[in-house]
């Protein structure tokens, strides 16, 4: 599946990276109807609603990163876009996909085996998976930030950031989670939808009387 003309001067990467990214577009077509890897109605958008959205998470973010931890991969956005985007000037050293179903852990694969890339997949649920002392962690679409901290508990280095793509209630998860939690947040606007953001977090703790 091509990169529409108007998508490619968005992504701004290299000839090889797109090609990668094409590749990820074609299988995702071929698996989707077995596996439902994204919404079938998203599809038509694929290029605009999940590949450059997730491509905006690594501009986003803090540029080389050693090891960044995408939790939750399901599809592969934005984890799997940003193992694909190796060859970019502020691509990560190492990127970790976690993802507990195996059936999503088999695509994953399968496109870093078709497009040559190095990434680790791990087969667990997040909450179980070896601490990964992350210096990035992302997630897309799932779950609340409260609980999307309790796993940078887990999994983000103390100084490390969190990047999460959120939607029009953003503001309030954010409030919901001051309740519990103490953190430094910077809000960048999302490029693919007006609504939506991508929440930069750091210096993440608990707070009050709030336990594991």
């Amino acid at each position: 599946m091509s990169c529409p003309d108007t998508v490619k001067s968005q992504l701004n990467v290299s000839r090889e990276t797109l090609d990668r990214l094409e590749t990820l577009a074609d299988l995702l077509q071929k698996w989707n109807p077995r596996i439902n890897l994204v919404s079938k109605s998203t599809l038509k958008d694929l290029w605009t609603r999940h590949i450059l959205d997730s491509v905006q998470v690594l501009k986003s973010a803090p540029a080389n990163a050693d090891h960044w931890v995408d939790i939750g991969s399901g599809g592969g956005f934005p984890g799997l876009v940003i193992a694909l985007m190796q060859q970019e000037p502020e691509a990560p050293k190492k990127v970790t996909l976690i993802e507990s179903d195996q059936r999503k852990c088999a695509f994953l694969r399968t496109v870093l085996r078709e497009t040559g890339v190095q990434a680790t997949v791990i087969s667990e649920r997040i909450e179980k998976a070896t601490p990964q002392n992350a210096d990035v962690l992302s997630a897309r679409a799932l779950a609340d930030l409260s609980l999307l901290f309790d796993f940078a508990e887990r999994h983000l280095k103390a100084s490390g950031q969190a990047v999460f793509p959120k939607g029009a209630r953003w503001e309030k998860e954010v409030e919901t989670a001051q309740k519990s939690w103490s953190f430094e947040c910077q809000v960048v606007k999302s490029i693919t939808d007006p609504e939506a953001v991508i929440l930069k977090v750091g210096e993440i703790k608990r707070v009050g009387s709030h336990t594991p």
